[in-house]
């Protein structure tokens, strides 16, 4: 089980700094190779339109194939594990001899939490597991780079839990420095030593974590984002990018008649509905589902501006957006709730391509987008009547170069070397005390 972090360690399971740059430099390569390789015009302009809808009710570009790998209330493939109800946002893990895809689930009242699946290299089911469960309303969230995912649960007194996708049955540790408010998503920006967080609110806020002792997640300081308009443009506008400025949260963890945080920074910028949130190439894109906006944050820089607007946008085929990711060439995914039920991408050139279509299924929604770690498969879920989680097998980014390693390398080989990295260091991560049990989770 994934224990405490002391204020200064490193968190369970990850590799050593200096160990995870000795084996990228013994790989010849930058240790954040994948964040940083970004083709000038994404991997997905070329994809065709969506064909006819398959047998599992997913309309795809021609070339592209589906399955669907957990249904709700059922065992997950061969295994005894139960599929959990309403599947929400989820990421993958890259491990020796396959991945892991996670998925929470958003049920409220304590019967939320974290679901597993392990695929072996083939893409076959090996395994499905619990990581965190008697949480409530677990909806979005995100992966950190030492390797455990941060799960957020959407009530007013919402919570982040750091969870461990590596070790079935483990609890999870909640991290109240991260805040306590209606959370959606969170993403490590480890380039900047940052975590950026939004806020499921029609008057939320976008929040900034800044650690106490980057990586550990036990102090550290919350902020909330305020947009400038040195030129005196008024309220940000598609086209143009703005400045932030940034102000402490007093208080991160208001509780009872307590101010809520989102009322604590009166001159913070106000996002409507803050949704998905997603880091990636220097940059962390994220949504709004109040004015159907997705947005995309340069953390070094300090500056935002409004990747696609519904309201302005040419094509504006995306609508109900929600849950988002960042393939290795810069397309931002984007999942709608509910739209027209797909999976839109917006790539660098300034596209929006659906990439998926779910038919014949009434109320729910798309959630959960992510590659496995070659970029050969897409895992995503269709949340209710019954929930699903499908995979999605395609071109997604083998056709791309890789600018940072040079040439005409294919970005496939991204996921090489993180598999040889991972396996050049299995035997480098930080091992978890026994005696160190995370305390069950509570909603």
């Amino acid at each position: 089980m994934l224990p405490p972090v002391t204020t200064g360690a490193a968190p369970p399971r990850e590799l050593s700094r200096r160990a995870f740059l000795r084996a990228a430099a013994a790989l010849g390569a930058s240790p954040f190779f994948a964040s940083r390789a970004r083709a000038a015009s994404g991997c997905l302009e070329t994809v065709g339109s969506l064909q006819a809808a398959d047998a599992n009710g997913l309309m795809l570009p021609a070339g592209f194939t589906s399955r669907v790998v957990a249904t709700t209330g059922l065992a997950v493939g061969a295994t005894s594990h139960i599929w959990h109800s309403d599947p929400d946002g989820g990421a993958t893990f890259a491990k020796p001899g396959g991945w892991i895809y996670v998925s929470n689930s958003e049920r409220a009242g304590g019967l939320g939490g974290v679901g597993a699946i392990e695929f072996g290299t083939n893409g076959a089911i090996t395994s499905a597991y619990s990581i965190l469960s008697g949480t409530t309303r677990n909806c979005a969230g995100g992966p950190t780079p030492w390797g455990t995912w941060l799960s957020c649960e959407e009530t007013s007194i919402g919570r982040v839990w750091e969870c461990d996708p590596f070790t079935p049955g483990s609890a999870g540790v909640v991290r109240p420095a991260l805040g306590t408010f209606n959370h959606e998503a969170a993403a490590v920006a480890h380039g900047a030593q940052l975590v950026f967080l939004t806020e499921d609110s029609p008057d939320g806020l976008l929040y900034r974590f800044t650690s106490a002792s980057y990586p550990s997640l036990v102090a550290g300081t919350l902020e909330a984002a305020q947009i400038l308009d040195p030129n005196g443009q008024g309220p940000i506008a598609p086209g143009q990018v703005r400045p932030l400025a940034w102000h402490a949260v007093p208080n991160p963890n208001p509780v009872g008649s307590q101010t809520a945080t989102r009322y604590q920074v009166p001159s913070a910028t106000r996002f409507n509905g803050g949704e998905g949130c997603w880091y990636r190439g220097a940059l962390v894109s994220f949504s709004t589902k109040g004015d159907d906006r997705v947005w995309q944050l340069d953390p070094v820089a300090n500056t935002i501006r409004i990747l696609y607007d519904f309201a302005t946008a040419a094509n504006p085929v995306l609508s109900g957006v929600d849950n988002v990711y960042t393939t290795p060439c810069g397309d931002v995914l984007v999942a709608e709730d509910p739209g027209d039920l797909e999976i839109v991408a917006l790539t660098p050139d300034g596209l929006a391509l659906p990439m998926v279509r779910l038919v014949g299924v009434a109320g729910t929604e798309i959630t959960g987008p992510a590659l496995s770690p070659d970029g050969s498969r897409l895992y995503f879920s269709s949340q209710r009547n019954p929930g699903k989680t499908f995979e999605v097998s395609g071109p997604f980014v083998s056709t791309a170069p890789v600018p940072s390693l040079g040439g005409g390398w294919p970005i496939v080989l991204l996921g090489a070397l993180g598999a040889a990295a991972l396996r050049a260091l299995s035997g480098a991560r930080a091992r978890i005390p026994a005696d160190a049990r995370a305390a069950p989770a509570r909603g």
